[in-house]
């Protein structure tokens, strides 16, 4: 038998869902800020360096601010493992990916991220699953590619290569921060993470900006969009998130994120002026019904 697990305050939900709404942008404003092959706007390693630069002055000035205390050495490693996974992997992987693919097929792959999140769990936390997990696990990848190919004419194209790295580092990272932020107040938590890289985010960006030839002329949208990646979806979007998965659990609360994808292709119509036909919408709910079914049978393990 298994004993009941404490409620969830509905706290918990509605910073979980205001998290997802604020990352469920992240996609369609990646694209409207590095535009596309054939209109390019910003370059994508720009848009992934410089967003977490300016996330990361921002996260300098609260740390002051609240007056931090200064993580510990163990505390570090895990925060710089977090770094490698959402500062770093998602952004740059997704920036490339959206240059070649369309905002909505970028989604639908990302339905992925929360049987991603999963797997990292049990991979990098020791958590157990059982093979009715795994099977969804490998049902949703399935999908993915099937979807991937159908819209590949048959083949799958690199950027789709590129988004299972993202989705793979993303929940890499979420691991990492959920755990932290069990040991820490949880809007210090993506706010150190970037603070980390600064280092390296600075020298970076600007090089970037140099040798790529990042102009003024780049058009005032694509501007609004890095914008938006740069506070909301690499700051601001974490703090709900991430206080959310400690007061309910990443395991649990985490469900909420199934609906990110169905937000961002929502999204993608009216910001980009995508189209969306019931093809697509068809292939998103298969993925996410996947995932639902995986993640209840991890609850019940």
């Amino acid at each position: 038998m298994h004993s009941a697990s404490p409620p969830i305050p509905r706290r918990a939900w509605l910073l979980a869902a205001l998290g997802v709404l604020a990352f469920a942008l992240s996609i369609p404003m990646t694209r409207l800020a590095s535009g596309s092959s054939a209109e390019p706007a910003l370059p994508p390693m720009f848009v992934a360096i410089g967003r977490a630069v300016v996330a990361g002055l921002l996260a300098s000035v609260y740390l002051l601010y609240v007056r931090a205390q200064r993580p510990s050495p163990a505390q570090w490693r895990s925060l710089a493992a977090m770094a490698a996974g959402v500062v770093f992997g998602w952004p740059l992987f997704l920036g490339w990916a959206v240059r070649e693919v369309d905002a909505i097929h970028a989604a639908v792959i990302s339905g992925l991220l929360p049987l991603g999140t999963a797997v990292a769990a049990s991979w990098a936390l020791g958590q157990r699953a059982g093979l009715r997990f795994w099977t969804c696990a490998l049902l949703g990848l399935v999908w993915v590619l099937l979807f991937a190919a159908w819209r590949g004419a048959g083949a799958l194209a690199v950027a789709d290569l590129l988004l299972l790295a993202a989705v793979a580092c993303s929940s890499f990272g979420y691991v990492h921060g959920a755990r932290l932020s069990g040991q820490m107040p949880p809007e210090q938590v993506i706010s150190w993470a970037l603070v980390l890289c600064l280092p390296l985010t600075l020298p970076l960006a600007a090089w970037v900006w140099l040798v790529q030839g990042v102009g003024l002329n780049v058009p005032a949208p694509a501007w609004g969009g890095f914008a938006y990646v740069a506070v909301v979806s690499m700051w601001m979007g974490f703090f709900p998130w991430y206080r959310a998965l400690a007061l309910g659990g990443a395991l649990r609360v985490g469900q909420v994120q199934t609906l990110q994808p169905f937000l961002s292709v929502l999204l993608a119509v009216p910001l980009l002026g995508e189209q969306l036909d019931l093809a697509v919408l068809g292939f998103l709910v298969l993925v996410l019904a996947t995932v639902v079914m995986g993640q209840r049978s991890r609850s019940l393990a």
